[in-house]
């Protein structure tokens, strides 16, 4: 371990629990790092992910962002195209954008597709799927929209999904946003979390909560704060 990281950790109490305010505050003031850390967030859940009537993922447009740049590419044509690069696309194409993947390049974040050119994308569905970068409805990658989907992504939309052992990962954001836009980020990511609780999960659903830069310790969350609907 890094004398940074130690002495990071020596901040941190792991036998306590956090109010989300200080718990989000401490992962900045703990980030070791000299670049510009992401804030992370595990969730685990009381689910079980085997169960395909308690699968947990969703998307919300965050209030400040990610603190990045967002490189979106779409599946279109016609107006759809059009649309798409009014609207900020960093690459907009058909079989061009099949031919350029399948060709190694893969040098986005997201992507997009009207409903009409999925056959299309299927032939990359081998590249796209386990990069988590296939277009899906669920979370509103498949769109005729394609403008709103544009924008939205690139404002910052943060898509979530439970993984096989019932935690979900996310990033909220950068060391430089500061505490408070991380808090409110935090808070809107949550409460989405909440609000997808399947019908059919019994017991604790919010089982623990932590946060941590990328470089620095993990710091355990009260998750009954947001259970008890207090993360405002």
């Amino acid at each position: 371990m890094g004398k940074k990281f130690v002495e990071a950790s020596k901040k941190v109490d792991s036998t306590k629990k956090y109010s989300f305010e200080d718990g989000i505050k401490l992962a900045v003031d703990t980030a070791p790092a000299k670049f510009d850390e992401s804030i992370d967030v595990a969730v685990r859940l009381g689910i079980d992910p085997k169960q395909s009537d308690q699968q947990v993922r969703g998307a919300i447009a965050l209030p400040h962002g990610l603190g990045k740049t967002v490189r979106v590419v779409v599946f279109a044509k016609g107006p759809k195209e059009n649309e798409a690069k009014a609207a900020g696309a960093d690459y907009v194409g058909a079989e061009d954008l099949v031919e350029k993947i399948n060709g190694g390049w893969l040098d986005f974040d997201k992507c997009i597709a009207s409903p009409d050119m999925m056959a299309t994308v299927s032939k990359v569905a081998k590249v796209l799927g386990p990069r988590g970068l296939m277009p899906n409805p669920k979370v509103g990658t498949v769109t005729m929209n394609v403008g709103e989907a544009v924008t939205a992504e690139k404002k910052g939309k943060l898509d979530f999904r439970v993984d096989k052992a019932g935690i979900v990962h996310v990033s909220i954001g950068r060391k430089s946003m500061g505490a408070d836009k991380l808090k409110d980020n935090f808070n809107a990511f949550i409460q989405a979390i909440v609000k997808a609780k399947p019908a059919t999960s019994k017991g604790t659903y919010l089982r623990s909560l932590s946060v941590a830069s990328t470089m620095g310790p993990g710091i355990k969350l009260d998750a009954n704060q947001a259970m008890a609907g207090s993360a405002d």
